[in-house]
């Protein structure tokens, strides 16, 4: 498999490698096996947290080291795990620091299971003026701003709560070239995509599945901790309230309260493409879908086991409740260009956790 030649796109798995190899990438300890995704790289905690009194950015003028010495309260160490708690903003110097070339850019988001965990997470550069934007030819550290929101969680040295993505130029799809894919390759399934401000929308299930209607999870409070490097440890029934339709095809979301819930659409990212989640417009309506995600390429796509995968929606209202109805559009997809193909697609023996899902909570939970 092999894509047109391009001068514009998002490195795959092979340039990211390629990164390391050339030294623009660096990391002070070897790649875990898994660390590289078709179009993303995890990103790691370092050995430290600084517990701060607030989010900040850096400026121009400014190295985060020098807001942390100002605004630090104390210094947690994670070589063997610590709790973080929720309410509280820490900033951890990652593993992987950067020397990206002029023609290279880089963006970061949560990892999926850090979204469906209320985890709110932002990569920070020196001289930032933007959260999880890095900026072409960067050159310094990289540092994760961590407020957990919902439940305290268990971290430690090589945790990995958010992942990074390179990019050359402008790699998005126009929206005449995203209804020409979807016929082609049917982005999201829906006989009338709605394609609008650069992407293309999704809307929500609120019928919901089984004899009373599943259609989502709302977190509890006051729960134990959450371990981010364990799978099916925890029962969901501890953290998690199930939420049932019982036919009334709407959900009335109360006020800082977080859902999970899901798209109506089965979602497709073919080989040659990444896409990203955004908020849909937020005149709409009193909530958010709270974290974009990556979609790596070959999400969905039913030769790599997708076929029927939804988009998980991690939802906040705001400061009054609000009546979400089955099909309200809630979010939209953007998809970008690959540079080049990858050698490896979502699903395809990488141990993805997401594949062919529906409602599904993160991989942290087990049913009993």
């Amino acid at each position: 498999m092999t894509s047109a030649l391009r001068s514009t796109g998002i490195l795959a798995d092979s340039a990211i490698r390629g990164l390391f190899e050339s030294g623009r990438l660096k990391s002070e300890a070897a790649l875990d096996a898994d660390q590289i995704q078709p179009a993303s790289l995890d990103l790691r905690l370092g050995a430290k947290a600084f517990r701060v009194r607030a989010s900040f950015l850096p400026g121009p003028a400014h190295l985060v080291a020098d807001k942390l010495d100002r605004l630090q309260l104390h210094v947690i160490d994670l070589s063997h795990g610590a709790v973080l708690e929720t309410g509280c903003v820490y900033i951890v110097p990652l593993m992987e620091s950067l020397d990206l070339p002029a023609d290279l850019a880089a963006s970061a988001n949560p990892k999926s299971s850090t979204g469906r965990l209320d985890i709110f997470t932002r990569v920070i550069t020196d001289r930032a003026q933007e959260f999880d934007k890095i900026p072409a030819g960067y050159s310094g550290p990289l540092y994760l701003e961590i407020s957990p929101r919902t439940f305290p969680i268990v971290v430690r040295r090589g945790s990995r709560l958010s992942q990074i993505r390179f990019r050359k130029g402008n790699a998005l799809l126009s929206e005449g070239e995203l209804l020409a894919l979807h016929e082609t390759d049917t982005l999201v399934a829906s006989e009338t995509p709605n394609v609008s401000g650069g992407g293309i929308a999704l809307s929500i299930d609120l019928k919901g599945t089984g004899p009373d209607g599943l259609i989502g999870y709302r977190g509890k409070h006051h729960t134990s901790v959450v371990d981010v490097d364990r799978k099916n440890q925890h029962d969901i029934f501890d953290f998690w309230e199930p939420l049932f339709s019982r036919g009334r095809n709407e959900l009335i979301l109360d006020p800082d309260e977080f859902y999970i819930l899901v798209s109506r659409e089965a979602v497709h990212v073919p080989p040659l493409y990444a896409a990203e989640m955004t908020p849909f417009d937020p005149l709409v309506g009193e909530f958010r879908v709270h974290y974009a995600g990556f979609f790596d390429p070959g999400f969905g796509h039913a030769p790599a086991g997708g076929s029927g995968s939804r988009a998980v929606l991690e939802v906040r209202s705001h400061e009054v409740p609000f009546i979400l109805e089955h099909g309200q559009i809630v979010g939209r997809l953007i998809y970008e260009h690959m540079l080049d193909a990858p050698e490896g697609l979502y699903g395809s023996g990488l141990g993805s956790n997401y594949q062919a899902q529906g409602l599904k909570l993160s991989k942290h939970f087990r049913a009993n």
